[in-house]
């Protein structure tokens, strides 16, 4: 049995170089695969025509996503209902297809989310806080498209939902 010594043995290198760069830069490209986060320029507005447009492409690629899933989700539904005779074998199916449909129907709530974003983009009100009218940020935009609240406004949000949540309220 030959044994090797640790002056023969070759050192694991960490990646470095492109593709462990690219696989960085993966982690950080948002809700749709493939695509660039926005890189302001110097001295530009804040949701100038470039970011808007570039929130606009970004929230109808989301979509388009969203919709292609949901065809992909039907084919699947319709070509594998099968009426099998072993009743395991049916609730393993009925359960694989109602977890696939409360999937979709998140997915469902999350295309009005961004159907909401995509009309406020319209009327010139996307990337400004609903409660408080400040700038929500380009980072936070880039992490979810469709945020209506500004940081402070959604920490506050969560933390009266965390207060409130346990009291029962005897006066509906």
């Amino acid at each position: 049995m030959a044994e090797t010594s640790a002056a023969t043995r070759t050192p694991t290198r960490r990646k470095t170089g492109p593709r462990a760069s690219s696989a960085r830069a993966n982690l950080f490209t948002g809700p749709v695969r493939g695509f660039e986060p926005y890189r302001p320029k110097r001295g530009e507005d804040y949701m100038s025509e470039g970011q808007i447009e570039h929130f606009r492409k970004l929230l109808n690629a989301w979509k388009r996503e969203l919709m292609e899933e949901v065809d992909r989700t039907m084919l699947h539904m319709k070509d594998d209902a099968a009426n099998f005779p072993d009743p395991s074998d049916r609730a393993t199916q009925e359960s694989d297809f109602g977890l696939e449909l409360r999937t979709r129907d998140r997915e469902r709530k999350l295309l009005r989310k961004i159907d909401s974003a995509l009309l406020r983009i319209e009327e010139g009100s996307y990337g400004y806080c609903e409660e408080t009218g400040d700038e929500i940020g380009l980072r936070r935009l880039e992490a979810r498209p469709v945020a209506t609240l500004c940081l402070e406004a959604q920490e506050r949000r969560e933390l009266a939902e965390r207060q409130f949540r346990d009291r029962e309220d005897r006066y509906r």
